[in-house]
């Protein structure tokens, strides 16, 4: 069995390693903030000092971090970074939304030193990290593809293969991209039927029965009407990833992602970039 280290224990992070855990793997963990490592090393998990030291005492090395910079320093900081621990072999797998060039100059960086880079980044929120039900998007060489697939098999439903190294980036920003602009139209629309002379939710379950619904929507105006705004995918974070997707599409090219970016930004602005991204309703409350 493969010795697996997960860098990064955030919301996300946290779940995932604790699914690899959980399905027996020889795990060695490591966060910014050592704190959040003990709940798994009580579980029977290995903490590692440094991605550097996590990279030396494992054959693959998972990483689910903010942004780029988070994942340039986790893998490539010339003390500490993962890359500078592992040798000529072993697998890198980078969960984490990132840019597309980031990605592309990341993998033949690995390859100099002879390590693999798996691109793997995912679609789905804090119910799906926990129940395994992740969509993967994997994009690099196929035989390092076949290899990693079974490590990341306890984490997601389904595996699809994109391209090569940034594809997987371009895919999870186009995934993303769709999903905030439907967070927007969702979040003016509801704001639209409760100052309406109708029931929001009866309107909502009359709309529910048409050809315009999608299957996230169901979360999305529960999460609305009700107010809950749990954080299970804030505000900052889809505002990163529009920053991102206008910097691949470029602004000029894609109008309707600038106009909900700068909704986004208008949320970040009114104190809302902690909570869920549903939380933009109470731009138009």
């Amino acid at each position: 069995m493969s010795k697996i280290a997960f860098l990064g224990l955030g919301a996300m992070g946290s779940r995932l390693a604790k699914n690899l855990l959980d399905s027996g793997a020889d795990l060695v963990v490591w966060n910014r903030s050592e704190e959040k490592t003990k709940p798994f090393v009580e579980a029977g998990a290995k903490a590692a000092s440094s991605p550097r030291e996590a990279g030396e005492m494992t054959d693959v090395v998972l990483a689910m971090v903010a942004d780029d910079e988070a994942s340039r320093a986790v893998w490539l900081d010339a003390e500490t970074g993962a890359l500078a621990g592992m040798a000529r072999g072993k697998t890198a797998v980078e969960i984490s939304t990132l840019q597309p060039q980031w990605v592309r100059e990341l993998g033949p960086k690995m390859a100099e030193k002879g390590v693999d880079l798996v691109e793997a980044p995912v679609s789905g929120t804090l119910p799906q990290a926990e129940n395994a039900g992740l969509v993967f998007f994997l994009a690099g060489e196929a035989d390092a593809l076949d290899r990693a697939e079974p490590v990341l098999q306890p984490l997601g439903k389904t595996f699809t293969r994109v391209g090569a190294w940034g594809d997987g980036a371009t895919v999870k920003l186009a995934t993303n991209a769709i999903l905030g602009v439907n967070v927007a139209a969702w979040a003016e629309v509801i704001g639209m039927l409760d100052r309406a002379p109708v029931d929001t939710k009866a309107a909502v379950d009359a709309i529910a029965k048409t050809a315009v619904w999608a299957p996230n929507f169901g979360y999305l105006t529960n999460s609305m009407m009700s107010g809950d705004f749990d954080p299970k995918f804030p505000v900052e974070l889809i505002d990163k990833d529009f920053r991102y997707a206008l910097a691949l599409a470029g602004a000029d090219k894609a109008p309707l992602v600038q106009h909900v970016h700068e909704t986004f930004e208008r949320a970040m602005a009114e104190g809302l970039g902690a909570e869920n991204m549903t939380a933009l309703a109470k731009l138009y409350r």
